[in-house]
């Protein structure tokens, strides 16, 4: 059976990696938000790893092509993952609405 803990390492850079991430954790950034969800919904030690994966993306990218990093903030990705769950919840909700006209429609306005 396959663990679902995060493996212990003894690479240098997953080792700075993972201390960048809990680090951006703490802060009022896109990264810092993206940790706080993950941590939230599946515990900090997945989050961590997840967090520091994508810090490694983007130092890559950073480095093969020359792209920068302009981060966003917190409320920019925040806002962002608030109107994706409004647009999961109406397309989950859509198969359940009744069709035709629906009594008391009039009231509600």
């Amino acid at each position: 059976m396959l663990s679902s803990r995060a493996r212990r390492t003894k690479n240098r850079a997953a080792a700075l990696l993972r201390l960048a991430a809990t680090t951006v954790g703490r802060t009022q950034t896109a990264l810092g938000a993206f940790y706080r969800r993950l941590a939230s919904r599946i515990g900090k030690a997945k989050a961590v790893t997840a967090t520091a994966r994508k810090i490694a993306v983007l130092f890559y990218n950073a480095l093969r092509h020359g792209m920068t990093y302009q981060d966003p903030g917190a409320t920019y990705y925040e806002a962002r993952y608030r109107q994706l769950i409004l647009t999961n919840l109406k397309r989950r909700t859509e198969p359940l609405i009744l069709p035709g006209p629906v009594v008391g429609r009039h009231l509600a306005g």
